[in-house]
């Protein structure tokens, strides 16, 4: 029997309760149904990842491909899903509000709403307004009375501002607005995730950066999360092989890739 939304959405809840959980990013069907096999406990899309798939750059996909997306993530494995939800494809927090309703209705467990505009000439949204749309979409959440889990992430380290101050008081004000779970990209180091962790009561997730997840749990991360780091991997090992033959005209990149473990996975549906 098919595991329900609402039940995904209890156990990814759950999830961050406590310990630390790994958060692997699929960008199609089959690699989420991979990682199920794999033994993960949840799943979250990746804008770089969907993107690739689609032969398009990061951030170069509409409202409506990320829904669909997002539908066909949710229901293809027994995993709850997370969506990388961009900055919800508005400005103005009454439309971030009508884009979220949107997002929980594709059956995501949880979803994250940054403070990057998405332009990087105009960086971040100022403080009030990156606020504002956190607490606009908690309250189309609440509205929805699903349970999704929101996750305010602020953009600063990845996106030329890397400012720890005004990121903590950016995190806190998101967790006074609602935020269940709170997201700083690009940091690495024992002392800012620590900060961070520090700052709110909230959950933390930690963008993978090479470390054991020992040291992120040690540190008080509750859940890390890859990006589009396997989307990477694997695009990377079809150039190689691709290129090997295409300028070698050799094949030895293919031996490296049994076919007969695969096909018993995907064929169990």
């Amino acid at each position: 029997m098919a595991v329900s939304a609402t039940e995904k959405r209890a156990a990814f809840r759950h999830l961050h309760d406590e310990g630390c959980f790994v958060l692997p990013n699929p960008w199609d069907i089959g690699s989420a149904k991979l990682l199920q096999h794999a033994g993960f406990k949840a799943l979250a899309t990746t804008s770089a990842g969907m993107a690739w798939a689609m032969g398009r750059g990061d951030g170069q996909v509409s409202l409506d491909e990320v829904l669909l997306h997002c539908a066909s993530l949710a229901h293809a494995t027994d995993l709850p899903l997370n969506a990388d939800f961009e900055n919800g494809f508005a400005d103005a927090p009454d439309d971030v509000a009508h884009n979220v309703a949107l997002a929980v209705d594709t059956g995501v467990a949880g979803l994250s709403i940054e403070d990057f505009t998405g332009d990087a000439d105009r960086g971040l949204y100022d403080f009030d307004l990156a606020v504002a749309r956190v607490a606009a979409a908690r309250a189309a959440i609440d509205r929805t009375q699903s349970g999704v889990l929101l996750t305010a992430r602020s953009e600063g380290f990845l996106r030329g501002a890397p400012d720890m101050d005004e990121t903590l008081r950016r995190l806190k004000a998101f967790a006074e607005a609602g935020a269940d779970c709170v997201y700083v990209p690009g940091i690495g180091e024992e002392a800012q995730v620590r900060a961070v962790v520090g700052a709110t009561s909230k959950p933390v997730n930690f963008l993978a950066t090479g470390l054991p997840v020992a040291t992120a749990a040690a540190w008080g991360a509750r859940r890390v999360s890859l990006g589009g780091a396997l989307a990477t991997v694997a695009f990377n090992h079809l150039l190689a092989a691709a290129k090997e033959i295409a300028e070698q005209g050799t094949f030895t990149a293919l031996a490296q890739a049994p076919r007969a473990r695969l096909n018993p996975i995907f064929a169990q549906g």
